[in-house]
């Protein structure tokens, strides 16, 4: 998959940085850039909380977080990658991924994932949540359910010695274990100072498989799941992909780094917003450096 690894010094510049074949190995002080552009997004995101009602346009999240951005001195990543002109990106009810914040009004009962990433101090900060409008159906409630633990299951994986097919196998199984469909066709990435980098973090796989996890590799936990089938099919705007049967499909993002003994969540809502519009707060306490819970 990929043909090895390379050590970031922790001065290295955003000048010139892109994605190679090789993953790459940060040290401390990449893991505080990553600290700070990771809480930054999740301010915003906890932010996007209160326009989730029912008659709000998607532009107007679209505009809260180019508002929020500016504020704060970041740049989000999405305007303008590849043609894309949108400071996020918001998938309602079916939209599996990069559905266009538009003047499309959201309704009591809609379920919508808000991607966002926030560019801070040259470093990434990556992440999705999703919302309901109103009071969600119980199986739109049941679903986010699932794919908020389903990521979960994948970066309890993530610990130095273990495989990337660990983390795609856990979000498997627990995914199919609930009746539900992963998504293939989309994967997490690695991240830093490059918007998608190496190595890809698939959604499914074989325990044991795949490249060896070490300490300072960084990159985005993001499954897709799918209430019904798990394929999805392109829309004519070359972005927005819906679930082909036309079920309900639900994602979670955090961005996170390998620690010596676990992973570090750089993207925790620092308000306890872990499941914004189901509940305000998980079972369990978040989970901050080493994968402590």
């Amino acid at each position: 998959m990929m043909n090895g690894y390379i050590n970031v010094p922790d001065a290295s510049k955003t000048q010139g940085a892109r994605r190679t074949d090789s993953i790459k190995l940060y040290g401390p002080d990449a893991f505080a850039g990553m600290r700070r552009a990771g809480a930054l997004t999740a301010r915003c995101l906890d932010g996007v909380f209160d326009l989730i009602q029912s008659g709000t346009a998607l532009s107007q999240i679209n505009t809260f977080v180019l508002d929020f951005a500016a504020t704060h001195d970041a740049k989000p990543a999405t305007l303008g990658y590849k043609g894309y002109q949108y400071a996020c990106c918001t998938s309602v009810n079916h939209v599996v991924c990069h559905g266009f914040p538009n003047e499309k009004k959201l309704r009591d009962g809609d379920i919508v994932n808000v991607d966002v990433t926030l560019i801070y101090d040259g470093w990434y900060g990556d992440s999705s949540r999703m919302y309901v409008v109103g009071k969600p159906k119980r199986a739109a409630e049941r679903l986010i359910r699932i794919a908020h633990e389903a990521m979960m299951q994948g970066i309890k994986a993530v610990r130095p010695g273990a495989r990337l097919g660990d983390i795609g196998h856990a979000i498997q199984s627990y995914a199919h274990s609930e009746r539900c469909s992963v998504v293939r066709e989309f994967c997490g990435h690695g991240i830093g100072q490059v918007f998608h980098d190496a190595p890809d973090i698939l959604n499914f796989g074989k325990a044991g498989e795949g490249p060896e996890l070490r300490e300072g590799m960084i990159f985005t936990v993001e499954p897709m799941i799918n209430l019904g089938r798990g394929e999805v099919k392109m829309l004519a705007d070359g972005w927005t992909a819906v679930a082909r049967d036309k079920s309900l499909s639900a994602q979670f993002e955090h961005s996170i780094g390998v620690t010596s003994d676990g992973f570090e969540v750089f993207t925790l809502s620092p308000s306890g917003l872990h499941l914004p519009g189901v509940e305000h707060c998980l079972t369990s306490a978040p989970m901050g450096p080493n994968g402590v819970i």
